[in-house]
């Protein structure tokens, strides 16, 4: 863990916007969730119309992962999803600033026997936690109830990274940058933390293979095999959905995966694919579709997303 920097360090004039826009997410954080949640719906509607590229991002996973819906209706799982994303963004600041009364209350714990089972058993778990909006709020949740380990990709703004650095690890949750050894997640595993694992970005072509996601051959990483390998670990999939508005969250565990890893990494991978399909599907709106998690192609095909 990388020590942390004092706050006095950030008061040149380039962090000033930051600050503001930080300050502001803290405001918004001690609103009651009825009054934040339509304001975080607005502003992702005002994304939808103002940011066009991403709003063609959105369309274009859509309309290859939905080819059974209408156009109509495809538009408004679209418009939906932005407001989803809204409504998480503002939330950020409570997943960063409640405590843990409040945050147990904002997220609840459903079919939680599966993790408790596991570890009962003294089984190693990694926790597959794929890219829906509730992914910040339902990690920092989960450390209320045991230590956990991660990996998180910081952004370049050195304050902000140190803010997010806080605001995740002031629990039981410990971070390790994704491009540094696996080697600490994997002695943290084998002494008995679980590893919430994000596994589900588009992964470039080193270190990954192409596994079909709803049909569609996308890179794909193929650590989770590996890693569930090398710490004699059981996958259990846990999703953080978002309850009907504006009633918060839950996490949501799912039975762990039988006979995970496999013998084969691009099978593996393939099947953690499909297990992150079935959870899509149940809320589609809120999976991360502002991502170009198809823009690694394999060779000889078109690019994916249209030229802006």
């Amino acid at each position: 863990m990388p020590e942390r920097e004092p706050l006095r360090r950030f008061a040149h004039p380039r962090y000033w916007p930051t600050w503001v826009g930080v300050g502001l997410l803290r405001l918004l954080a001690l609103l009651p969730r009825p009054l934040a949640a339509p304001l975080g719906s607005a502003l992702g509607s005002l994304l939808y119309a103002l940011h066009r590229p991403r709003r063609r991002v959105v369309r274009t996973n859509l309309a290859r992962c939905f080819p059974e819906l209408d156009a109509r209706s495809r538009e408004r799982l679209v418009r939906r999803h932005f407001r989803a994303f809204g409504r998480s963004a503002i939330d950020v600041g409570r997943a960063w600033w409640s405590g843990p009364t409040r945050l147990r209350r904002l997220v609840r714990l459903r079919d939680r026997h599966h993790l408790d089972a596991a570890l009962r058993a003294g089984r190693n778990v990694i926790l597959l936690a794929p890219h829906f909006l509730g992914l910040e709020i339902g990690g920092v949740r989960l450390s209320l109830e045991s230590p956990l380990v991660s990996v998180f990709h910081h952004p370049k703004n050195r304050l902000l990274r140190e803010l997010m650095w806080r605001g995740r690890t002031r629990f039981g949750l410990d971070l390790t940058e994704y491009k540094r050894s696996f080697m600490p997640l994997v002695r943290a595993v084998k002494a008995g933390t679980p590893l919430y694992y994000l596994p589900d970005q588009d992964a470039g072509r080193r270190h990954a293979v192409f596994a079909p996601f709803f049909g569609i051959p996308a890179a794909t990483f193929t650590a989770l095999s590996r890693l569930a390998r090398m710490t004699d670990a059981v996958v259990i999939p846990c999703v953080t959905y978002e309850r009907r508005w504006p009633g918060g969250y839950e996490t949501v565990f799912f039975p762990p995966l039988a006979g995970f890893p496999g013998t084969d990494e691009a099978g593996d991978a393939g099947r953690m694919n499909a297990e992150i399909e079935r959870a899509v599907r149940l809320r589609p709106e809120q999976y991360f579709w502002l991502h170009k998690r198809f823009k690694t192609r394999p060779a000889g095909e078109p690019p994916f997303y249209p030229a802006d």
